[in-house]
């Protein structure tokens, strides 16, 4: 597959050239950027000087799928020549996440320049929708907090065990926000500090509200989700918090029992999701595409509590990507995604 990536010096797209230089299938034949465009890759992004690239203004190249890692809006606008022309398309900014384009204007404050193609593009979040994504020519990437939050609550909303009622609190490294410097990722605000925004919605919020949705017919989620900016560079962590339904189970210790099996059974052969034995830790994901899962319930109380992590740079992001278009294209969903985390 000839491959071109939209906006490579990001830091999406930076990944996204680590991950598919050593992908047994992909070529990837023509890089942008936009302040760096007429530079070498290499000299912009030394470790990647191996590609031997030149980042220019636009695609040049014949491709078979693009991968754009602009911010939204921007994002949408470059992609859509290649939607048209029926060149697949990965987007892994918000701009075809969300369905209802009122609901895109409501979160993102701009009118979607394609509103017809929000109704076509398939929600990239390949254990929930394998199906829809194989046969799908533009896939829309979930954003890092929605990926982890949903991996953490499908099981249990697909059983039918938990209340509409649901907590989600999260945690981001601060990669999340992108290479653009500003105040609020300053090594001396972030720093020995954690910071809670987005106080009055997270724009991941909705999507994850929509894909849960289409988890189980007629269940109407209610969630509450609060992010925090804490001091490292990659990571998600989510904890969510939630009530099991009146009967669902006789007694706390039968709920941590049976919650687990259903985890396992749900996850027993997806590639990247892992429910694991303890509560994980960031580090155990740096580098690669899992998403590792520990769900448990408190014995005082009767409530579920799952805890999730993945890197937001590959599984919330570029790894991700990759394991879209390895569906897209029928070949191992594996393919170039199997390199254990860097720890620590």
């Amino acid at each position: 597959m000839k491959v071109g990536i939209i906006n490579v010096t990001g830091y999406a797209g930076i990944e996204l050239a680590r991950i598919l230089h050593k992908h047994p299938e992909a070529d990837v034949v023509s890089v942008t950027g936009r302040s760096a465009a007429g530079n070498e890759l290499g000299d912009e992004l030394p470790h990647l000087e191996r590609l031997g690239m030149t980042i220019e203004p636009e695609i040049t190249k014949s491709v078979d799928i693009v991968f754009s890692a602009l911010p939204q809006v921007a994002s949408a606008e470059a992609c859509l020549p290649y939607v048209r022309d029926g060149i697949k398309v990965v987007d892994i900014s918000a701009d075809f996440r969300l369905h209802d384009p009122q609901e895109y204007l409501a979160w993102y404050g701009k009118e979607h320049p394609a509103p017809d193609l929000l109704e076509t593009s398939v929600y990239g979040l390949t254990e929930l929708d394998r199906e829809g994504i194989a046969g799908a020519n533009l896939v829309a990437n979930p954003g890092c907090f929605a990926n982890a939050a949903l991996l953490a609550m499908a099981p249990v909303v697909a059983e039918g065990l938990i209340t509409e009622q649901v907590i989600v609190d999260g945690k981001t490294g601060v990669s999340g926000a992108g290479r653009a410097p500003s105040m609020a990722t300053h090594f001396s605000e972030v720093n020995e500090n954690v910071i809670p925004y987005s106080v009055d919605g997270h724009r991941h919020l909705p999507e994850m509200t929509q894909e849960l949705k289409r988890v189980r017919a007629g269940y109407e989620p209610k969630l509450i989700f609060m992010p925090h900016l804490v001091p490292m560079t990659r990571g998600i962590f989510d904890t969510v918090y939630a009530e099991f339904v009146d009967g669902a189970f006789d007694s706390p210790d039968q709920a941590k029992a049976r919650v687990t099996e259903v985890y396992r059974d749900y996850y027993a052969d997806e590639p990247f999701v892992k429910v694991v034995s303890k509560p994980p830790q960031t580090k155990q994901t740096w580098g690669n595409n899992d998403c590792l899962i520990y769900p448990t319930v408190d014995s005082r109380t009767g409530r579920l509590l799952v805890f999730a992590v993945l890197d937001n740079l590959v599984k919330g992001a570029a790894g991700q990507a990759v394991q879209n278009m390895n569906v897209m294209f029928g070949i191992p969903e594996t393919m170039g995604l199997e390199q254990i985390a860097v720890y620590p």
